[in-house]
């Protein structure tokens, strides 16, 4: 105890075993305890630029529904339908309880629920099917909306456990959400009369993920421990531990609340002791230590009594939400304490009480990404210079969404598409580089063979990294023999071998592949006349691999205007393209309908044209604007003029992979949800990987099994599309946690292996031109490649990554690479068809790739 004090008092980083010695300590030692947690309270306070502040959220209770699929021992909010006279709060209601706090001076709606009643009892289905909800959650966020229209209050939601998909559902409704993690000791949940047992959401890893796709969504959060309930102290300080990694790495944990068991009549635990006011002052203490001066740490006023001055001791600069209007329904024996007596009981104690939004003042200052700009006006209205609530401010109503149609004006380097090749972009990073993308070092943790760096001379991976990426040993020649007899069922080992051939060997896998090749497809080297039209490239995704995306205000961002890409589908069609290719950042100002009205815009201008648009990261963005299922949104598109999908947003399709690549984007399951359900509704898509990074070849060969798999229910990818990582100017790269791309031989092995595997199931195998230099674009067509993509006629993403091979590339150009290959070379359609033979001689008179670029030789 005195070396963990001493360590404490010192300021140096706790170890788990320090955190749990020190949740002991009693009497002077608390006293100790509390006098180090306090001077760290008081220090993060003075570096946010309020000394002695300690803040509350003034707020309504709402209880949507106390129905819930979970059966915790300790809790009587959650009942049963028999003792509730709905299922839920009606929208009347609802907007009752959030006028009368508007007209209180509340400003947070505090919106508390059981977890998917709707999953257990079936009196909840039958009201959410009644009103024309598909689940609570959209009924959550219909209440969101109409409080934030007709009443103005903020809501803040705690609807339980959630997917990142519904984080993107929500997060346009509300500035701040939460869910407490409560504990990490997975036992009280596994065991039989734990008081989790039997309730699904209540599995410490769930909830743990919950907090990481908070994180990866850049939604500012609220979760906290409950003490008491049957953890040990390692347990304890165990889950102080698992949020403060949490809080590392992504940095959306806006608050931590520290609340102690209550035991109540009617439940499993009435006869559990509460815990003692000690031992919370204590866990408060250690969680200030452990989470740092920035945390801000919350205890519920009217679950401590009368020891309020202890409970500041201990380092806590919060008392959460009051209400002067509802009560606390989780806890309803314990009052809230009047907001006049907390202020005099704080200011006994040195400091003094402001009001703050449900949103932290950290988060309002930060605006972008952490507040979507549908709440921007509603937050504005009520917070001050300093991001806390302006006191005297009353709320009233405002409009939440834009009114459709509305689609953005031109602004920022729109001539970027063209520039990119002569002056090039403005700078190699982003200014914000150390903050947009999370902790660079906490994220290195999560590195596959985290123990050793990322090479960064350019050896292969597994020359490397040695033990990190395993060379099986099987044999390279048993290897080929299984794939000539059955290419797509050999073994994830053989596939493994395969990839690690090298010299003859190599050539040999090459050889095999280009067979199967012929077999296939033939001789010919195939490519489409398209272009490419990037429409924004502002995005706060967060994709640590990306180099295209701007924030709204860098030197590099730009938005095209509705006007500009029709000028530019009609530029295309009169170059005889036969396709565009249409994507863009994900910008938060796009209104719900932007996608589809882009679509019908290009079909307007070029009618006859194959629009390839929206990768799948794209299209649930559409869906959550628009509070459409995946399948009702690509309904829709494919209404407005979208003919195929690309399969892009892919990059590795395990979310070990994915969760270090990307702060934000979609998950594996997401991912295949979306294209499985473009293939269901006839939407054909192309299928991607890009490799060479922070993954390994295993990581390779399960993306392409997952894609067979795919290929073999769906039929429904036209391609197979091999995107090398382009390093030099990757944020991920940047920062020391990747290696500069994968090597030629790498490149070969893939490209052969993605035709063995695929084989039988994808056709087509493509090669990228803008990432591979034109020799080893020969080369991969010498070993299974049998298409080169499209002329492009501007290509910025790569180009903005670093990439030196150009951003078009003409008819004859291309033409000329296949002849490398010793491969005749024909045009083709999107989907592999016949180019009708005017497309052909329209696209011959500007050799695919128009009179309007500069074309360089």
């Amino acid at each position: 105890m005195r070396r963990a004090l001493a360590r404490a008092r010192d300021g140096k980083t706790l170890d788990l075993s320090e955190a749990t010695t020190l949740l002991h300590a009693r009497g002077e030692q608390l006293d100790t305890l509390l006098e180090h947690a306090s001077r760290t309270r008081d220090a993060g306070l003075e570096a946010a630029g309020r000394p002695g502040v300690i803040t509350y959220s003034r707020k309504v209770f709402i209880p949507l529904t106390r129905l819930c699929r979970d059966r915790c021992g300790y809790c009587t909010f959650a009942t049963v339908p028999h003792r509730v006279e709905a299922p839920y709060l009606s929208p009347d209601e609802v907007l009752e309880i959030a006028r009368q706090g508007a007209a209180m001076g509340c400003k947070e709606a505090l919106f508390t629920l059981g977890d998917r009643p709707e999953d257990r009892w079936s009196a909840a289905r039958e009201w959410l099917d009644a009103g024309g909800y598909d689940d609570t959650l959209s009924y959550v966020r219909a209440m969101a909306i109409r409080v934030l229209e007709e009443t103005g209050l903020l809501p803040h939601l705690n609807p339980g456990v959630l997917s990142w998909r519904d984080f993107q559902r929500l997060k346009p409704v509300a500035p701040s959400m939460g869910m407490m993690l409560e504990t990490t000791a997975t036992r009280l949940f596994t065991e039989k009369g734990g008081p989790h047992f039997g309730s699904p959401d209540k599995d410490p890893a769930v909830r743990l993920r919950v907090l990481e796709d908070a994180g990866r969504c850049n939604v500012p959060f609220t979760t906290g421990i409950l003490i008491g309930i049957g953890e040990t102290v390692e347990e304890r300080a165990d889950a102080l531990f698992a949020i403060r990694r949490t809080m590392r790495e992504y940095g959306a944990i806006q608050e931590v609340i520290v609340q102690n068991f209550r035991a109540k009549p009617d439940t499993k635990m009435r006869d559990t002791p509460d815990a003692e006011l000690e031992e919370l002052a204590a866990t408060i203490a250690v969680a200030r230590l452990v989470l740092g001066p920035k945390a801000r740490i919350q205890a519920p006023p009217n679950l401590v009594d009368s020891q309020y001055e202890l409970m500041l001791r201990a380092g806590i600069d919060d008392w959460g939400g009051v209400s002067p209007l509802t009560p606390d329904h989780v806890n309803p024996e314990r009052p809230w304490p009047q907001i006049d007596d907390l202020a005099g009981r704080t200011a006994a104690a040195g400091f003094t009480l402001r009001e703050r939004l449900t949103i932290y003042p950290e988060y309002v200052r930060r605006g972008e990404p952490w507040l979507d700009p549908r709440l921007s006006a509603h937050v504005a209205a009520l917070a001050d210079e300093r991001g806390l609530a302006r006191e005297e401010a009353r709320p009233e109503g405002l409009p939440w969404q834009e009114p459709d149609g509305g689609f953005l004006e031109s602004s920022g380097r729109t001539d970027l598409h063209v520039e990119i090749d002569t002056t090039g972009r403005t700078g190699d990073r982003r200014d914000d580089f150390d903050e947009v993308y999370g902790d660079w070092e906490a994220l290195r943790a999560r590195l596959p063979g985290a123990s050793e760096p990322a090479p960064h001379d350019g050896r292969d991976l597994a020359a490397a990294r040695g033990g990190a990426v395993r060379r099986f040993d099987g044999d390279v020649r048993a290897a080929l023999a299984s794939a000539e007899r059955d290419p797509g069922a050999i073994s994830d080992d053989e596939a493994l071998a395969l990839l690690h051939a090298e010299g003859p060997e190599l050539d040999a896998v090459a050889r095999l592949a280009d067979d199967l090749r012929r077999d296939a497809v033939g001789d010919e080297v195939t490519y489409v006349v398209t272009r490419n039209i990037n429409f924004t490239n502002v995005c706060y995704t967060g994709c640590r691999f990306c180099a295209f995306a701007q924030r709204r205000t860098d030197a590099d961002a730009y938005t095209l205007s509705m006007r500009q890409v029709g000028d530019r589908a009609e530029e295309a069609w009169a170059a005889g393209a036969t396709e565009i290719c249409m994507q863009g950042g994900i910008h938060p100002d796009l209104p719900g309908t932007a996608y589809f009205d882009l679509a019908r815009e290009v079909k307007r201008r070029a009618p006859e044209i194959h629009l390839h648009s929206y990768s799948p990261m794209e299209v649930v963005n559409g869906a959550s604007r628009s509070d459409l299922s995946i399948g009702e949104w690509l309904t829709a598109a494919k209404e407005a003029g979208v003919d195929s999908l690309p399969g892009t947003a892919a990059e590795i399709l395990d979310d070990d992979v994915r969760w270090v690549l990307t702060k934000g984007k979609l998950p594996t399951e997401q991912w295949v949800e979306v294209v499985t359900t473009a293939h269901g509704l006839g939407i054909p898509t192309t299928s991607t990987m890009m490799y060479g990074h922070v993954d390994t070849p295993a990581h390779w060969v399960g993306h392409l099994r997952l894609l067979r798999g795919i290929q073999e229910r769906t039929g429904g990818f036209t391609e197979f599309v091999l995107l090398p990582f382009v390093h030099h100017n990757s944020p991920i790269y940047l920062a020391g946690l990747a290696r500069p791309g994968p090597t030629a031989r790498e490149n070969r092995a893939v490209h052969a292996l993605a035709r063995i595997l695929l084989h039988g199931a994808i056709d087509n195998i493509q090669c990228s031109w803008v990432k591979l230099a034109d020799e080893l674009c020969a080369q991969v067509l010498q070993g299974g490649v049998n298409d080169l993509g499209g002329t492009l006629m501007e290509e910025t993403i790569s180009r903005m990554a670093g990439s030196e091979n150009g951003s078009f590339k003409t008819m004859s150009s291309l033409e000329e690479l296949a002849a490398r290959a010793g491969r005749p070379a024909r045009q083709r359609t999107t989907t592999y068809g016949e180019v009708p033979q005017e497309r052909i001689e329209a696209a011959r008179r500007t050799d695919g790739v128009g009179h309007f670029l500069p074309l360089v030789t």
